[in-house]
């Protein structure tokens, strides 16, 4: 997986590069907080308020520094001695980052999205294969595609509803850990997931999942 918050530096959180303007440190600034606010509709299924609250923070901390020159000097010269063309340097030879939600969805029918979920709440009643994989106390990608299937519920149509890139739907149901961003938004992938499918306890197995990984070396 990606870094975490935590092991991210201040240009990372904020998604720019060494060097931007004081204009572009508070677009991305204001363009984070759009996503990570409580009342966000953005993150709301991803995160659960303490995540936020974590984020927010270091999202606070990271423009405070970098908005304010003084401190955006020794902020450079601690993160790199060499200097700011030392961290460019660095940051060149890395890849930008890339988007974790898909922004561009379809608008949702709530009226049918009502009767869509009744019918799934009907078939999961009824499923002794989903019963048999919501019991089990190691949850695995492998398993999120067995309930996905039972209920006859494309990855494009869970893309739709959760706004999670196809791409990393892909790698969530096939273990591909790696390749995933940071654990505070996998444990959030996972929760969405299981709620677009109606399966509860969304938080208790998104938990059993996160606990049974195992780390990479």
């Amino acid at each position: 997986m990606e870094k975490d918050f935590d092991q991210m530096n201040y240009y990372e959180i904020l998604d720019i590069r060494p060097g931007a303007t004081a204009v572009e440190i508070r677009s991305a600034y204001n363009a984070a907080l759009q996503m990570y606010q409580p009342e966000s509709l953005v993150s709301y299924s991803f995160f659960s308020r303490e995540e936020r609250k974590k984020i927010l923070a270091q999202l606070e901390k990271a423009y405070s520094t970098l908005i304010n020159e003084a401190q955006r000097i020794q902020y450079d010269h601690e993160l790199n001695p060499r200097g700011i063309a030392g961290i460019i340097e660095t940051d060149e030879t890395a890849k930008k980052p890339v988007a974790i939600f898909d922004m561009n969805r379809q608008a949702t029918n709530f009226a049918a999205r009502k009767n869509h979920n009744a019918e799934l709440k009907a078939k999961i009643a009824q499923s002794r294969i989903i019963a048999d994989v919501i019991a089990r106390q190691n949850i695995k990608g492998q398993d999120l595609k067995a309930i996905r299937n039972e209920l006859g519920v494309t990855m494009e149509a869970i893309h739709q509803e959760t706004k999670i890139r196809l791409d990393y739907l892909t790698y969530l149901e096939e273990d591909k850990i790696e390749k995933l961003p940071a654990a505070v938004f996998l444990k959030g992938f996972i929760r969405a997931y299981l709620k677009s499918l109606c399966i509860e306890p969304a938080d208790d197995i998104s938990t059993r999942y996160m606990n049974g990984l195992t780390p990479k070396n």
